[in-house]
């Protein structure tokens, strides 16, 4: 019998390398539900830096109602709740190795969830940024300037976004590239041009977009490599009453301003799907009506998720 036992082999015996293999078939809620809890094995598998290279809460949506006052949503303790346990889980395993932080649009997190995020997320390179509903500016900057390493950046549009790309370029020195789900207007491609001169990947899919704010972004972004309008209402003013004109094909003057480009996608099509959603949501897709993670989808390879 004891011949026997001593043949048998332990969980907590096995090759941590196979154990690190094991983990990263589990998703966030898996990786927080205990199992470093097992044994000091398994513990040290679950701080494997391969396990936390991507902090992905794109599963993760708030229970939420939509009030007519600041910040315009009430969020369920619930959620709250769930979200912070697990944050100081994951975070506590992941040992600042995380360089991918990702959040689902719908996810209404806090100031101080995002800088207790921040402070242990130092090595960070690419944010995709929820709803910042009950994110403050405070809180905003104090987790911009602890992201020193940030190249790239998701996130949905603000009224005041000056402050914000300032923060940017003023920590963030290796910042290359942008996606911004909702309408980008003269003054966002404004402070593009300002703060951000030197982006070279930008993606404005699924908006409205002007004529004069498209020509700003091809004049001022001389380092600009990739622009994705794809899917977006293409618009320029026109006097009353009309007030604008959507435009239904690429001219020659943008064509020409856009040549300089290594890659410059769209998608006018009458006959495509997501063309069609853009234009029935007035320009400001409401991605909560059609597939759930339609959303992470971009033509730009280095931007989906």
């Amino acid at each position: 019998m004891e011949d026997s036992d001593s043949n048998i082999r332990k969980w907590e015996d096995l090759d941590t390398d196979i154990l690190v293999k094991i983990f990263q078939l589990l998703d966030i809620f898996e990786l927080t539900s205990g199992i470093a809890h097992v044994c000091s094995a398994w513990r040290m598998a679950c701080c494997d830096p391969l396990l936390w290279k991507a902090l992905d809460f794109s599963m993760l949506k708030s229970n939420f109602i939509k009030i007519p006052l600041e910040p315009f949503v009430y969020v369920d303790g619930r959620s709250d709740r769930t979200l912070t346990r697990l944050l100081k889980i994951s975070l506590s395993l992941s040992r600042q190795s995380v360089m991918t932080l990702i959040f689902h649009f719908n996810l209404y997190i806090s100031d101080e969830q995002l800088t207790y995020t921040a402070e242990r997320c130092p090595q960070l390179r690419r944010l995709v940024l929820p709803a910042w509903n009950r994110i403050k500016r405070s809180g905003m900057c104090k987790a911009i300037r602890g992201w020193k390493e940030l190249e790239s950046m998701t996130m949905p549009t603000i009224a005041n976004p000056p402050y914000l790309l300032d923060e940017i370029s003023t920590h963030c020195k290796n910042f290359s590239e942008l996606k911004i789900m909702g309408p980008c207007d003269i003054v966002f491609a404004s402070s593009l041009a300002a703060f951000l001169p030197k982006l070279k990947v930008l993606s404005l899919r699924c908006s409205i977009l002007f004529k004069d704010v498209l020509i700003l972004i091809l004049d001022s972004l001389q380092h600009l490599e990739v622009l994705n309008i794809s899917h977006c209402v293409l618009v320029e003013p026109l006097p009353p009453p009309q007030h604008k004109g959507i435009i239904r094909e690429i001219d020659q003057t943008i064509r020409q301003k856009a040549s300089r480009l290594r890659s410059f996608i769209t998608c006018m099509d009458d006959s495509c799907v997501m063309c069609q959603r853009t234009r029935t949501d007035e320009g400001l897709v409401r991605w909560y009506k059609y597939e759930e993670g339609l959303w992470k989808t971009d033509e730009v390879r280095s931007l989906a998720l």
